[in-house]
């Protein structure tokens, strides 16, 4: 298994949709369920930071142009 922080956004968030797919059905094993849970939230922190990074760089960009 990858480390989270080595995953681009969209590697993180296909492997968070397995995961929660995982967590939904009915054959989800209980003794994985907390390691399938720790790694959503892991993974889920890893998109959310990735987006707010993002979100910074467009609002700098798009600063920099209306100051043009």
């Amino acid at each position: 298994m990858q480390p989270v922080s080595e995953l681009n956004y969209n590697q993180a968030l296909a492997e968070l949709e397995q995961i929660l797919a995982q967590l939904r059905s009915d054959d989800c094993d209980v003794d994985r369920l907390t390691a399938l849970t720790a790694r959503a939230v892991d993974l889920l922190n890893h998109c959310r930071s990735r987006l707010t990074a993002t979100d910074l760089e467009l609002r700098t960009i798009l600063r920099n142009l209306s100051q043009e």
